[in-house]
């Protein structure tokens, strides 16, 4: 049969771009894997690719309209069968192919930014006498597909800093939001799942009922018997689930929304007795645009602060997080995940990145000597005034929190620098602690200026198996943004916020001997600085050297103040060294089944005052186990 109007060159040309395509999907695969400075290369492939793919569906269609004709005129169909030919969506997803009376079976699978192809058949020969191949059109669309493992993020082009992205099998990626390695399709949108079903527990030294989360400023001191009890746990409820939906607006601005969630929140009615029924919290929901002709890329929504060291660039989901297995991450380690707006830009072949981020502000105030609290954040003053520092839930906020009162964003910049060899970065963050005070009945408003600068790098010792990780993050009233929740102020005599000053630094060296055995070693630390005053014979403020620590090492003065003595305690600074590995045993098309373990030690060192200033500590085993089925 001969097909009118196409000759042997213009089917030898549509042969050979199918072929070039069957080649190039194994090749993406393997640079993504290997060079990360290939993505932009390979995103210039794929948008000459999209350009011929449309021109090869017009001609498909074509050629179905004239093979109609021809059978029309023949009477009949001919009796050569093949695979059929299916196009699909607007978005350019093709998958078909076609049988000549010879030749071998070819199979080749593309995966685009924004435009599919698949198509699995026989290739005609090309310049011989071989039959010319023959189609069986088809008229069902295919509204869902699994196309291929590949690079999540093609979108956000990045260059080779010999880091790169992270290995989603990695935790560090795990704890950032990655996603899965397998591409769903609903027509033009893009579905990727990610997520793990997570089995974990720990043995400690002390009794702080707080899970694998640890809660530094619970430590207890010898005056709680707590602190003489050794204590086990064990839950699954940080099993996580991620999905993100994109879509490509045009060859060169794609839109995604991404949502990640677990069980880590605690309801009212939750026990851990019977039902251990924890409930859904949301960790990330946000929304991304990005354009890669003008290199920008936009956020909004909830996701990790900008103040969180990146690993490439300032990308989401590519923050650099430690492997640890405890959910509250490592202390003094900066993170922060809220609601925010990020305008990013990025220049110089993507190796300088500029960051501009507004985020939800928090103020955690300190209020040792203020009295209890008089009801809806209102702290007594020495004056017979009171300092309203915020104001409990209403509505769908929790009744039980005391939300601080804030008077503007707080404003995050960022500046990336990834050459050939590491990333660094540069940031800074300026914060607005906003109070009132009422004082012989006339009330005032307040307002400080927190701020704080820090820069974090990874030095890739040996690249991709042996790396230095090391940030670091000072300034006043900045104390939230670091895992142990040191206060950002505490309050004046006339209530105004009275900002402390604050430091939080972590170095860590990680070593990936193989692809199945992650090890790391951490140090982090947390500090606070202290503000105070005395009044009427009373002592305010903290870290007050007139603060009663008298019954901190003798146990049941917690319970019997007057006769054993206080132990106010506040914090000066928390170290935590933690060693520990995780082990990938099963890895296959079914998914990732990895084991962890990690042994952490803490110590918390307090501003001295009446008694002197003591010390605890806490050892912890952890334990894990975790199916990630998309990886």
């Amino acid at each position: 049969m001969r097909i009118p109007s196409f000759s042997m060159h213009r089917r030898a040309s549509i042969a050979g771009m199918l072929m070039v395509c069957s080649f190039l999907a194994p090749a993406c695969a393997a640079w993504a894997d290997d060079d990360p400075e290939s993505l932009d290369i390979m995103e210039r492939q794929m948008e000459h690719l999209q350009q011929q793919q449309m021109a090869l569906q017009n001609d498909l269609m074509a050629m179905r309209q004239q093979i109609a004709r021809h059978r029309a005129q023949m009477g009949g169909s001919s009796a050569a069968t093949g695979h059929p030919l299916q196009v699909t969506g607007s978005g350019g997803h093709v998958r078909g192919g076609w049988v000549p009376s010879e030749g071998h079976a070819t199979a080749m699978s593309v995966a685009g930014t924004g435009a599919e192809m698949e198509t699995r058949g026989r290739m005609p020969h090309i310049g011989g006498r071989s039959a010319p191949a023959t189609f069986e059109p088809v008229d069902q669309p295919t509204l869902e597909s699994v196309v291929a493992h590949r690079e999540e993020d093609l979108i956000s082009h990045m260059a080779n800093n010999n880091v790169g992205p992270h290995n989603r099998e990695t935790v560090g990626a795990q704890s950032a939001g990655a996603l899965g390695s397998k591409v769903f399709h609903l027509g033009p949108v893009s579905i990727i799942l990610g997520g793990f079903f997570d089995a974990a527990a720990l043995v400690e030294n002390r009794q702080v009922s707080s899970g694998i989360f640890n809660y530094w400023n619970a430590i207890p001191f010898r005056d709680s018997s707590n602190f003489h009890t050794t204590n086990f746990n064990g839950d699954a409820r940080y099993s996580r689930f991620s999905l993100m939906a994109r879509g490509q607006l045009n060859p060169h601005l794609t839109v995604a929304g991404f949502v990640e969630t677990d069980f880590g929140a605690s309801a009212e009615t939750t026990n851990p007795y019977e039902s251990n029924s924890y409930v859904p919290r949301l960790r990330q929901a946000y929304l991304t645009l990005d354009d890669s002709r003008a290199n920008t890329h936009f956020l909004i929504g909830q996701a990790w602060t900008m103040l969180t060291p990146d690993r490439v660039g300032i990308v989401p989901r590519q923050e650099s997080l430690p492997e640890t297995i405890e959910s509250s991450i490592l202390a003094g380690q900066t993170w922060s995940r809220q609601w925010q707006v990020r305008i990013v830009k990025d220049y110089l072949q993507h190796r300088l990145w500029t960051g501009l981020s507004i985020e939800n502000p928090a103020t955690i105030y300190d209020t040792t000597g203020f009295g209890d609290d008089l009801g809806n954040g209102e702290y007594a003053l020495p004056n017979g005034g009171y300092a309203k520092i915020g104001s409990n839930g209403v509505g769908l906020s929790s009744a039980t929190t005391n939300y601080s009162n804030e008077i503007a964003p707080d404003v995050i910049g960022k500046l990336a620098w990834d050459p050939h060899w590491g990333h660094y970065e540069v940031e800074g963050v300026v914060h607005f602690p906003h109070d009132r005070s009422v004082i012989n009945g006339v009330g005032e408003n307040h307002t400080a200026v927190a701020w704080g600068v820090g820069g974090s790098m990874i030095l890739p010792v040996i690249p991709h198996r042996l790396e230095v990780r090391l940030a670091g993050l000072t300034g006043r009233g900045i104390g939230r943004y670091g895992s142990v929740l040191l206060p950002d102020a505490t309050l004046r005599a006339n209530g105004a916020p009275a900002l402390l000053s604050s430091a939080q630094t972590t170095a860590g060296v990680i070593a990936h001997p193989n692809k199945m055995l992650d090890v790391y070693g951490y140090f982090g630390m947390q500090r606070s600085g202290r503000s105070y005053f005395d009044e009427g014979g009373n002592a305010y403020g903290y870290g007050n050297p007139l603060a009663d620590n008298t019954g901190c090492m003798t146990e049941g003065s917690d319970l019997n103040t007057a006769a054993l003595g206080g132990c106010t305690a506040n914090i000066r600074s928390v170290e935590e060294f933690t060693i520990g590995a995780w082990y990938r045993f099963i890895h296959g098309q079914y998914g990732t089944v990895q084991a962890g373990t990690q042994l952490a030690y803490s110590r918390v060192h307090t501003w001295g005052g009446m008694g002197g200033a003591p010390t605890t500590s806490l050892s912890e085993i952890f334990f894990d186990f975790r199916y990630l089925p998309f990886q």
